[in-house]
């Protein structure tokens, strides 16, 4: 109990200083401090108030209590960084890019002072005062907030954060108060060199970035400026110039906008990273191992991916503010280079085929430099990621003899119209006089009678399990389904949906008559065969399940199949195995390990009443057309034998 008492003694007897945690050397700190544009003109946007969490933390250098914070206490970096009624500033995006850029266990942190209008001399100590006494009234309420003294609050606060981590760095961005001042260079030299003693840093490792002001394609207020920015290594030799080329900016052609701030505080935090060490990946740097996507329009060199399945894209819109590219509903921020072309990068990317957008002001665009194939319920532009040797069943292959895909219109009377339907037939097809089993091949919601031969491959599919003597040869026959546009609304349970039903007619007293009257099948059920994709597979279980005189073989892929009672559906259909054994000689589902519709359920009910159906799941692939292309290909060699 006495030893306690001593020990308790003598930690209140230490000095406060020593009591405190030790100075944490991966918590980087950095001083930014300027005028307007660092100070932050630009209206926060929604993706830019989601906090980054707590690596990325903000010393503020005045009281904000509508957000909970006090001066000098660290708090998550979501603007407004500078002041209570400020926005966006480059400061933002430094600190995001260096959190992404540096290991997990690196934070970072910034401490904020800029005045809007304010010249270089008002942060500097000598200066301050007579500075004060001559400021335009409309600057008097920002300077009072820093007690009149921006540089001196600087100071306190950077000493205050030295106690949890490093200094690493200053960002400065300043310079339009000062357009045309000969000693400007001068003078941020002073700032910086009293800076740097007052917290006793050394200059080798602590750099200043400085930005350059708005450009507006030559038609920024203070453009002059950036020459003397420019030159400012020549004077300051730690100085690092951060370009602002391509930066967009507001109406006033003096201050940036959003998507300008962000691009800027990108380049803040690329230059830093590169200065610490670290190897940045930016969109305008492309792997010597990329290469231009086979979806490419030949001739042109983007969009290309490289050996680790990153996507690469490049799009030439000089006049947008923005630019998003948008793959199956995950975006990535264009960013925009210094020639005015407009770049990204992707994550890692599934192997396989991807519908995506350009989004230009929140409109979507097909990419001019891609393909277009009917997905997403209208044109879209779509890139292959490559697999390896094991995707050569579905790619064309030298001494296979090809098939064709005919592109046909017949009329329709059930309807009273006009339709639109491809046809493969098999490369022996024009060689003789046989009679061939025909397939029935849907697509799935949102796309079309084309997307099983150009997204889907299916064709070569079909050529190269005929050649090697896996499948017989067949005719395959591809319509829309009338499921292009799509889903209002309603019952989506099988058999009763009314989406992409108005087919079934059309199907049955139209389309099969046409096929074989126009091409040599063998026109019977026990040659007639009905497969699809997503709401494909549930028309295919609307038709067949309701047609078992005219079909005798079904398959689905990731089949989106709703509220099945097994037991019930289709007027008892499966209740008697036996007879629905016979009636279907081959039954067939397959589903992505990472598709949002999966049929493992279904299959296991099915083969507890005693139907016989193969199944099988694609690993690693989702809602997706490798999942669909890996059905196909496991489902025509049971076909027809």
């Amino acid at each position: 109990m006495k030893l306690n008492v001593i020990l308790t003694a003598m930690l209140l007897a230490l000095p406060l200083s020593t009591m405190r945690a030790a100075v944490d050397p991966d918590f980087y700190i950095f001083l930014c401090f300027g005028q307007s544009n660092m100070e932050g003109a630009a209206r926060p946007e929604a993706q830019d108030l989601v906090s980054p969490g707590p690596r990325f933390l903000l010393m503020p250098a005045v009281d904000d209590p509508q957000r909970g914070r006090k001066m000098g206490e660290w708090c998550e970096a979501v603007p407004p960084l500078c002041r209570p009624n400020n926005g966006l500033t480059p400061a933002d995006y430094f600190g995001r890019t260096m959190i992404q850029g540096l290991p997990e266990n690196v934070r970072v942190g910034v401490v904020h002072v800029a005045i809007g209008g304010i010249r270089i001399e008002g942060f500097m100590p000598d200066e301050i005062e007579n500075y004060v006494k001559t400021a335009p009234s409309w600057m008097k309420g920002m300077l009072e907030a820093y007690g009149n003294n921006p540089y001196e609050r600087l100071v306190t606060l950077a000493k205050k954060a030295q106690q949890d981590g490093v200094i690493k760095g200053v960002l400065m961005h300043q310079g339009e108060s000062n357009t045309g001042d000969s000693e400007w260079a001068n003078k941020v030299q002073q700032v910086y060199d009293r800076l740097l003693g007052d917290l006793q840093l050394k200059p080798e490792e602590v750099p200043l970035l400085a930005g350059e002001v708005v450009q507006a394609d030559g038609k920024g207020q203070c453009i002059a400026m950036n020459k003397q920015i420019q030159e400012l290594p020549k004077t300051l030799h730690t100085a690092q110039v951060i370009s602002s080329t391509g930066c967009t900016s507001g109406p006033d052609n003096l201050h940036f906008d959003a998507p300008g701030y962000r691009e800027l505080g990108r380049r803040y935090g690329e230059k830093m990273l590169q200065l610490l060490g670290y190897q940045v990946k930016t969109p305008f740097e492309v792997p010597a191992d990329a290469r231009t996507a086979e979806t490419t329009v030949p001739g042109n060199e983007f969009p290309k991916v490289d050996s680790e399945r990153r996507a690469y894209f490049r799009v030439n819109a000089p006049k947008a503010t923005e630019v998003v590219v948008d793959i199956c509903g995950k975006k990535y921020d264009m960013r925009r280079n210094e020639q005015g072309l407009w770049c990204a990068v992707t994550d890692a990317l599934p192997v396989g085929f991807h519908y995506y957008f350009i989004n230009i002001g929140g409109q979507n665009f097909i990419d001019p430099d891609t393909e277009t194939f009917f997905g997403c319920n209208r044109e879209a532009g779509g890139i292959e990621v490559p697999e390896g040797p094991e995707g050569d069943y579905y790619r064309p292959q030298q001494g296979v003899p090809h098939g064709q895909v005919r592109s046909i219109y017949y009329y329709a009377k059930s309807s009273g119209e006009w339709r639109h339907a491809m046809v493969y037939t098999p490369a022996e097809y024009e060689q003789g006089k046989k009679r061939y089993p025909v397939l029935y091949l849907q697509h799935g919601m949102g796309e079309d009678e084309t997307g099983w031969s150009k997204q889907g491959h299916m064709q070569h599919i079909m050529d190269n399990a005929i050649h090697r003597g896996e499948a017989v040869p067949m005719i395959v026959v591809m319509e829309s389904g009338d499921v292009k546009a799509p889903f209002r609304g309603g019952d989506n349970r099988a058999g009763r949906s009314q989406y992409g039903a108005s087919f079934y007619p059309v199907l049955l007293d139209d389309l099969i008559p046409y096929i074989d009257q126009t091409f040599r099948t063998r026109a019977d059920r026990e040659h007639r065969a009905m497969a699809g994709l997503s709401w494909g597979g549930h028309q295919t279980f609307d038709v067949v399940l309701t047609n078992l005189d005219k079909f005798a073989w079904m398959g689905t892929f990731s089949g989106a199949i709703f509220g099945l009672d097994v037991t019930t559906a289709y007027d008892g259909v499966f209740a008697d195995a036996a007879k629905f054994n016979k009636q279907i000689h081959y039954f067939y589902m397959n589903w992505g390990s990472d598709d949002f519709i999966k049929s493992g359920d279904m299959v296991k009910s099915l083969r507890d009443l005693g139907i016989k159906i193969d199944a099988s799941e694609s690993k690693g692939t989702g809602h997706e057309w490798l999942t669909w292309r890996r059905g196909l290909h496991e489902f025509i060699p049971h076909l027809f034998k």
